[in-house]
């Protein structure tokens, strides 16, 4: 499969380069929301909604901004659209969920300094995408992100129901769940080369 290949750069921001569990972007909501898996499946759409938005915006900032040779704004102006992004999913959660919009609580906001985001913002301008390309890539990661999520969610609610030592319970069992997913997605690691 080619490197250039939308099916590759979808599966290599997915998977084999995931966002959080190989790159470790976004822990925050990462270990912050996964408790349960509607909520992080929720907060799964909405980063990747603001991922879409933000990789379409700064595609069309980084051609205007190198057509005007002014490159130097270009993080100044990714960081406004990812927080006017996030803006929008936020009305839009209060207005028609706000059960929704409650239990996502801080998280929600916090999608604007998601590292996650302005990292996906970065790499595809500094990969020279085109843009079905970033779409993919911003596609990939979504999905990735939100795959992390549900993964990590999924364990959290079966060890509801599980006996755990008190010395391992809380932050300690989160954080040593964190690190065995981390690992077990490390070993797809050969199979995207060596780019972030």
């Amino acid at each position: 499969m080619a490197a250039d290949s939308l099916t590759f750069i979808f599966l290599n921001a997915a998977v084999i380069n995931n966002f959080v569990l190989a790159l470790f972007l976004g822990i925050c909501p990462f270990l912050g929301v996964s408790a349960k898996k509607q909520t992080a499946w929720n907060m799964g759409l909405a980063t990747t909604f603001v991922m879409l938005v933000s990789s379409t915006c700064a595609f069309g900032i980084n051609w205007l901004l190198t057509w005007l040779d002014i490159q130097f704004l270009r993080l100044i102006c990714y960081i406004a659209v990812i927080a006017s992004a996030v803006q929008l999913v936020e009305m839009v959660m209060k207005k028609f969920s706000p059960a929704l919009f409650r239990a996502l609580g801080i998280y929600l906001p916090l999608i604007t300094t998601n590292c996650a985001i302005l990292g996906l913002a970065l790499f595809q301008t500094f990969r020279e995408y085109n843009f079905l390309q970033s779409l993919a890539f911003s596609l990939g990661a979504g999905v990735g992100f939100t795959l992390a999520l549900m993964l990590m969610a999924g364990l959290r609610e079966k060890l509801e129901l599980a006996e755990v030592p008190s010395v391992s319970q809380g932050a300690a069992l989160s954080l040593m769940l964190a690190g065995l997913l981390s690992l077990a997605f490390m070993g797809f690691a050969g199979l995207g080369g060596s780019h972030a």
